[in-house]
């Protein structure tokens, strides 16, 4: 039995880590030892992890040469486990901000939060902008004017999403899109502007939803062919409601990587959503279709779920705004229960102004989940005085900072030195110990969750409706035991503890969103999926802290590299500090708009 037994890491007390510049901790580079995997190739790997006879010793080797077993399995831990990455409800002290009572409706926290922003312009892009994406502000605008009407935005929007799905595209940004239901909406809300009483500034504006999220009339499959079979939709996510109720025009239901098992946006049941920055490449995922839609111009926001950077990946190599709010903050109910500690609803925008007005519609306060607390007050960011916060400290990581391709380690450098140029924001050099570590606890952790709450559901209808790649996934997440999860949240109690000191230091962490730009889609991954987790691993790196821990975090695009495709900066906040994140990544967008570019595909709704 000496096979099975592995050596396991003794880690020394939080208290004796040294986090400062100067500290002797090791860094750990997030090093995969699994072979890229496709076509028939899958199919053999996933029947043999499925095997009662070969998949536990596959299994183990895989967990062994990956360091699982030394890094968790067999570790020793002294801090307790933390099962929920719950935070207390003090709010964190912000400036610059309105604050927006909890018993308002959506579309009055809507119409409250316009004070936080400049005041409705003339409606013509920045003639110093070499690329303008339609905001929110936008669309209410040409519909107050009188120059187009939600019924004409709608027409235009179905034939660009029908051209988006034919050859030479097949972008595929949707699951599911049904004009019928977006013409009946777009009907009643142009018949709303006509009698000059339309609900909010999101009437008639286009909302796409990613198909993780319950919205009347379509199914929620999960991205498989199903689900809904099984979990049949009757009624919008509270998320969804409270846009509904604001009048937004809901269009339909994006792609994702099936049961948002993986990081490509890869679907081989909906096909490959493509970057419309190269449609030769991934968006990204497993929010892969959200980030697309706007991407390409065909709506000003969507939502998404982040469970391991589900929004913040796509959102960076699709050159969009990616927001995950606090653990807690947002609603979960009638979001799929894929993974119930890591994950979060998020928004993906064409700009902070308009992931600020989704963000005021949706973070109502809640009534109590089963797993959420008490939420502070959420407060709102004064975007409008073009007045940027002094005095921000970002804490930087060096090592696992530079950790990442050159281009988009000279880029993110780059913006870092402009926002301490034009604002005087200072970077304090920290050490974050343990990222690979922690990187591997979330993976137990959102691996055991996602199969325990499939389990059921898999024993009724077996595995031959599940994609390749999603097979041999599940089986990898089966392969966690009790004693695996146990240690998983010792080291999520560890974390808590080492980023409340970081936190201590600076307002905010910042890194890279991604350590590489958008990769290539290869043919034979459409049709079975892949795994891939060498090109995964190096794009989810930087996301694990902000769901393992819980914490708000925010992607902003900050440049290209020199085959043209999107690089994203990411700023990981204290609990509760959604205002100030929003404040940051506004500084960001001020200094950064001008070098914005317009993807390969791209449809204008509104000129």
């Amino acid at each position: 039995m000496g096979f099975f037994v592995s050596e396991g890491m003794t880690y020394k007390p939080v208290d004796d880590l040294e986090l400062g510049r100067k500290s002797k901790e090791v860094y750990m580079r997030p090093e995969v030892k699994v072979p890229r995997i496709s076509g028939w190739l899958i199919k053999i790997t996933a029947l043999l992890l499925e095997s009662r006879i070969f998949g536990p010793m596959l299994l183990y080797l895989i967990k062994k040469d990956n360091l699982i077993h030394k890094l968790v399995s067999f570790a020793e831990l002294e801090e307790p486990p933390l099962y929920s990455p719950i935070h207390t409800s003090e709010a964190t002290e912000e400036h610059e901000t309105k604050n927006i009572q909890s018993d308002l409706s959506p579309s009055e926290r809507v119409q409250e939060v316009l004070e936080c922003l400049l005041p409705i312009g003339n409606g013509l892009p920045d003639p110093n902008l070499s690329f303008h994406r339609w905001s929110i502000l936008d669309y209410s605008r040409a519909y107050q004017s009188g120059v187009l009407t939600p019924m004409k935005v709608a027409e235009r929007l179905i034939a660009a999403v029908q051209q988006s799905a034919i050859t030479p595209f097949e972008m595929s940004f949707f699951i599911s899109y049904d004009a019928k239901d977006i013409l009946r909406q777009a009907s009643e809300s142009t018949n709303r502007y006509e009698r000059g009483e339309p609900i909010s500034i999101l009437d008639g504006v286009p909302v796409a939803i990613k198909d993780e999220i319950d919205c009347l009339p379509y199914p929620t499959t999960g991205g498989t062919k199903w689900l809904h079979r099984v979990r049949p939709c009757t009624d919008d996510a509270f998320c969804v409601t409270y846009l509904r109720s604001c009048g937004a025009l809901l269009i339909g239901k994006t792609n994702m990587q099936e049961l948002g098992s993986g990081t490509s946006g890869i679907n081989p049941h909906y096909g490959a959503t493509r970057n419309p920055y190269d449609t030769e490449r991934v968006a990204g995922g497993s929010s892969g279709g959200s980030a697309a839609v706007v991407c390409a111009g065909l709506c000003p926001v969507s939502l998404g779920v982040d469970g391991g950077g589900s929004v913040r990946i796509p959102a960076a190599l699709c050159g969009v705004l990616g927001f995950k709010p606090t653990f807690g903050r947002l609603s979960h109910s009638g979001v799929l229960p894929l993974n119930w500690t890591v994950g979060s609803v998020g928004i993906f925008a064409a700009t902070v102004e308009d992931a600020l007005i989704m963000y005021a519609a949706i973070s109502c306060r809640l009534p109590l989940e089963s797993f959420t607390v008490p939420t502070p007050e959420a407060t709102m960011p004064m975007l409008k005085h073009q007045k940027f916060m002094t005095g921000i400290k970002l804490a930087k990581y060096g090592e696992w900072f530079n950790d990442c391709n050159d281009e988009v380690r000279l880029c993110c450098t780059d913006a870092l030195h402009k926002l301490q140029k034009h604002y005087g924001w200072e970077t304090v050099e920290v050490t974050i110990p343990e990222t690979k570590v922690m990187v591997l606890g979330h993976y137990v952790t959102l691996g055991s969750e996602c199969r325990t709450s499939l389990d059921c559901l898999l024993k009724k209808l077996g595995k031959r409706e599940l994609a390749w790649d999603t097979r041999a996934i599940l089986s990898m997440f089966g392969a966690f035991d009790a004693k695996e999860y146990i240690k998983a949240q010792k080291i999520r109690s560890r974390q808590m503890q080492i980023h409340k000191r970081i936190f201590s230091m600076a307002d905010v962490i910042v890194t890279p969103t991604t350590s590489i730009t958008a990769y290539g889609i290869k043919d034979d991954a459409i049709v079975t999926g892949e795994l891939d987790y060498v090109n995964a691993a190096a794009v989810t790196q930087y996301q694990m802290s902000a769901n393992f821990l819980g914490l708000p975090a925010v992607t902003v695009p900050v440049g290209y590299d020199k085959a043209g495709l999107p690089i994203g900066l990411q700023f990981i906040g204290k609990p509760w500090s959604e205002a100030t994140l929003l404040h940051i990544a506004f500084a960001v967008q001020a200094i950064c708009i001008s070098g914005y570019r317009k993807p390969q595909i791209f449809y204008d709704m509104l000129s």
